[in-house]
Formats: C-alpha cells, structure tokens, sequence
C-alpha cells in the first residue's frame, strides 16, 4: 500500500486502491436515495421518510453517519423549499408542489458515502423545475472543471458563472468538504471562486461538490435548533452534492445512482 501523503494545506492524497471502498460505499447511499422516491408525496412527513432510511441502513448492515453526530439524531437531512440544508425530519406534512432535499451518509468498511439530491412532492411550478435544473447542472459544471493540476478556485468559478447566469445566486455560508474515512476533512469545496486560486487539484483527493442555489438572495439564516438553515429571503432553494474522486485525468463520482434517477422525474 502506498504511503498517505498530506497537501501543505491538509488534504489528503489516497492510494489508488481507496478507489474502491469509497465507490462501494456511495453506492450504497446512492441506491437508499434512488429508493426513497417513492416515499415522497403530497401527504407524507419527513420523519416517516426518515424513519424509511434509518431502516434500509440498518437493512444494508452499514451504519448512518449523521445518527449520533453532534448530537443529530436522525438519518438524513431533510430540506424543505426554503430550507437551504441540514433540515430535521418532523411531523409537517408535505404539501403538492412541496421541493426538497434529502441528504444522507453512510459508513461501510470505514468509508464515508455522502450524497444528497432533490424530490418533488406531486408537481412542482415552473420556478421550482428550473430552480432544480439549474442547481444540477451547475454541480455537473463543478465537477467537470476536475483535474488534477486544475485549483479548487476552477470548481466554484465554473458552478458560480453557471448559476448567476441563470439569475440565480450561490450560497456562500455552506460548502463541500474532504471526505473518506472520515466525515469532514480538507478542503473547504467553495462553490464561488476566481479560476487560478486555491489549491491545486491531485490524483488521489477526496471531497464533496454541494451547491445550494437560490432563487432569491444569497444569505442564510441558522434557526434556533442550531441546525436548520433557511434562506434570509425565505426564496425557494435547491441542492444536488455528489462525492467524487481525482484521477489522473478527471475524477470519477462515487455517488452515481444506480437506477439513473440522481434528477428528479416530473
């Protein structure tokens, strides 16, 4: 096994056989995401959605990451129309047209899979649906700007131009992060930033991609639980993240859906 090696700025380099524990265990969030669909609708809380995941975990043998995680104890997040991320399942009962993000992680063999995307609850409005285009396709443009000897200032310009091209705003008080054996590591994955700044991209680099975007302003607000973070403006917000790897010529995503249904189906 090649010898860890750390970036000036702490971020880990990983063997090429990490590869492997990473891609299984993003499957396996991936293929409790591409399940729990059908259990968003107009009528259903989130803590029912919850308690589906919370079983399906304990279904696979792997362990939620969030369950017990300073103190959270749930086995998602769940976040509802303007809730811009770590959202707490409850008893509100979502209503047609409702639009929100489900955020889950799990640990197999060590490895952290740490994925989240967007549901509709019945039909959304037309705002909503290209809000929702808009936020993936900009995680798509982050993540196409991967490759080693690129700068994590690359991402977060490519996902900023795409999304305030759209006149939507990017979130500035949440990012992605370094992941692998544990939950949070380097490097702080900004999704706004100058091409050039930031530390260079290397094969072996582990980290999220999440961009929450905006239909309104930009600022958040965190709500009295310490946990739920909701837009300032109270405008409509969206997320998509998936965990990826660098190669030696791009990245590869840990967290594909199996089932191709990482976009929502209208």
């Amino acid at each position: 096994m090649n010898e860890a090696r750390v970036t000036r700025e702490g971020i880990r380099i990983h063997a090429p056989e990490d590869f492997a524990g990473m891609h299984a265990a993003g499957q396996l969030t991936a293929r409790i995401l591409d399940e729990v669909g059908e259990h968003v609708h107009p009528g259903a809380t989130t803590a029912e959605i919850d308690d589906f995941i919370r079983r399906r975990v304990e279904e696979l043998g792997v362990t939620s990451a969030t369950i017990g995680y300073r103190g959270y104890q749930h086995a998602s997040c769940i976040s509802v129309n303007h809730v811009v991320c770590h959202g707490i399942p409850g008893e509100k009962r979502l209503a047609d047209g409702d639009i929100l993000n489900i955020d889950v992680t799990v640990i197999l063999d060590g490895w952290f899979g740490d994925s989240s995307r967007m549901y509709v609850a019945g039909s959304p409005s037309v705002k909503a649906r290209r809000l929702m285009q808009v936020t993936h396709d900009a995680l798509m443009k982050g993540i196409e700007a991967v490759r080693p000897g690129h700068t994590f200032g690359d991402i977060g310009h490519a996902i900023q131009t795409y999304a305030e091209g759209h006149r939507m705003s990017v979130v500035r008080d949440f990012c992605g992060h370094g992941i692998g054996r544990v939950f949070h590591a380097p490097p702080n994955v900004l999704h706004f930033g100058r091409p050039g700044k930031g530390p260079l991209l290397e094969e072996g680099m582990f980290f999220t991609i999440e961009p929450m975007i905006n239909l309104g302003r930009p600022e958040t607000k965190v709500l009295a639980d310490d946990w739920t973070a909701v837009t300032r403006d109270k405008s409509l917000s969206a997320q998509f993240e998936h965990a990826i790897g660098v190669t030696a010529d791009g990245c590869e995503i840990f967290t594909l859906s199996p089932a191709g249904s990482f976009f929502p189906s209208f």
